[in-house]
């Protein structure tokens, strides 16, 4: 765990940190993503009680575990400690959103939302689903 958290991680922070995971994977954050990220957490339900400010404090944390040779395992780690089970599926469909958000998903974002997929345990036939509706909501003409 990193040493500035003096506190768990709330599910939300671990949802805002799957989405910026994601954003950061292709090392290219996107405009778009970051809008969507943003947008998710002023909007959704879930996120009715999160301090927005929190983002930058998951985006650090992100940032410094991508860093360390056994971060994204580490990442998992506070996620599956933190996230209730039953948000898996709606963490790996902020991701997938994220990774759809600019219109193209580069192979890193793909392959980091197979190992998502993997890490928390999500069937494969929901897991389709879940990125089809991704695709869908974020066509271009």
């Amino acid at each position: 765990m990193p040493a500035d958290m003096s506190h768990p991680l709330s599910p939300q922070d671990c949802l805002v940190a799957l989405m910026i995971a994601v954003s950061v994977s292709d090392e290219n954050i996107r405009t778009a993503e970051l809008v969507k990220i943003e947008s998710d957490v002023g909007n959704l339900p879930i996120f009715g009680n999160y301090d927005a400010d929190r983002i930058k404090d998951m985006a650090k944390i992100v940032f410094d575990l991508f860093e360390q040779e056994d971060g994204l395992d580490a990442l998992f780690g506070l996620v599956r400690a933190n996230l209730p089970e039953r948000l898996f599926e709606t963490g790996y469909a902020l991701a997938c959103d994220v990774a759809a958000a600019d219109g193209k998903t580069a192979e890193t974002e793909l392959r980091l939302l197979e190992e998502i997929r993997y890490e928390l345990n999500i069937d494969r036939l929901h897991a389709a689903a879940i990125e089809r509706g991704s695709r869908v909501r974020h066509m271009v003409e």
